[in-house]
């Protein structure tokens, strides 16, 4: 999966931001990266720390883009940019000094100019603290209305072929609605579809096409629908239970005529309890390889690590988010 996403960005080589420089875990990936020729890091920090926590951890990031926000040739005009996008906010320019001395802040503004095509962070700040600035700044696509996530999983199969579903929305939505559902949907066979997937889009249920009742089940049932008639160039089925959806033996009793059933790889869920127990049965009891979440719906790739993530899972989520743009 990751040659092909290598192959793609040797052809279009980006340039991506992590928001914490002097991290270990950054700077082995970041030395990683530099090795090849297909993907640019940029270090927000103080170039003197950066190098110092470098030779302390024993990489070698030279020739990565240091930049430190107290002094940065374009603040100025990054922060006339930001009292723009946030005038409706009221924000002062001395308050967009203080927000924007923050790497969070800081390397999601030089996405926005144009400095970078992509930022990944998290590794020691919270979801909310990589997500707040990208939907103030960043903010969603048009036509869309909520950012939501996926998870790629990835499962060696005995083909030789990596095993590879999709999985929304796991880490972002709470309960959404039908139509958060739809969106999500919708995004999340966008993303399979970068990772070689095509899509065979299941909306999950304890019931299959009507066999159990309740507000939750229409819902799921209504989504389908709703999602079917946004997407028609998809296969989307639902309201399905799981076993339904990947078992073949299973589809043929319950939903023989389903395009989808029994061949499911994409997979949409009720709600963040359900996504999130989904991803990690299959990643704990499965054997799946997690990578995620993936941040959907934005208009520029922004990715948020889990900050007890280790260097190899930086340097995939850096493909990953570089793929996006």
């Amino acid at each position: 999966m990751f040659g092909k996403l290598i192959d793609s960005l040797k052809a279009n080589p980006k340039k991506i931001v992590f928001t914490e420089g002097t991290d270990p875990r950054i700077l082995e990936a970041s030395a990683r990266l530099l090795s090849g020729t297909f993907l640019h890091p940029i270090l927000i920090g103080k170039e003197e720390e950066v190098f110092a926590a470098a030779e302390k951890a024993g990489f070698n990031v030279h020739g990565a883009t240091i930049i430190d926000p107290d002094n940065y040739d374009r603040f100025d005009e990054m922060v006339a940019l930001f009292c723009e996008l946030r005038k409706s906010k009221g924000v002062t320019e001395e308050q967009a000094r203080k927000i924007l001395s923050a790497a969070n802040y800081f390397g999601t503004m030089l996405v926005k100019m144009g400095e970078a095509d992509a930022l990944l962070g998290g590794a020691t700040y919270s979801t909310a603290d990589t997500v707040r600035p990208a939907l103030q700044v960043i903010k969603t696509k048009p036509g869309n209305s909520i950012v939501s996530s996926c998870f790629i999983m990835v499962r060696p199969a005995a083909s030789g072929e990596n095993e590879v579903l999709a999985m929304g929305d796991c880490a972002i939505n709470i309960k959404p609605s039908e139509d958060d559902l739809v969106e999500i949907a919708g995004e999340t066979a966008a993303c399979a579809k970068i990772f070689g997937i095509d899509p065979k889009v299941a909306f999950l249920s304890y019931s299959t096409l009507g066999s159990g009742k309740g507000e939750d089940v229409d819902k799921m049932h209504n989504a389908c629908a709703k999602a079917k008639e946004k997407y028609p160039e998809l296969d989307i089925d639902g309201e399905l239970q799981f076993d339904a959806a990947v078992s073949p033996a299973v589809a043929r009793t319950k939903c023989p005529d389903s395009k989808v059933a029994g061949h499911a790889n994409t997979f949409i869920f009720p709600d963040i309890n359900a996504g999130n127990i989904g991803y990690k049965i299959a990643q704990r009891l499965g054997n799946f390889d997690a990578y995620g979440p993936i941040l959907l719906g934005l208009n520029a790739p922004i990715n948020d690590l889990s900050r007890g993530c280790n260097a190899m899972e930086v340097y995939s989520m850096a493909i990953i988010t570089a793929a996006l743009a």
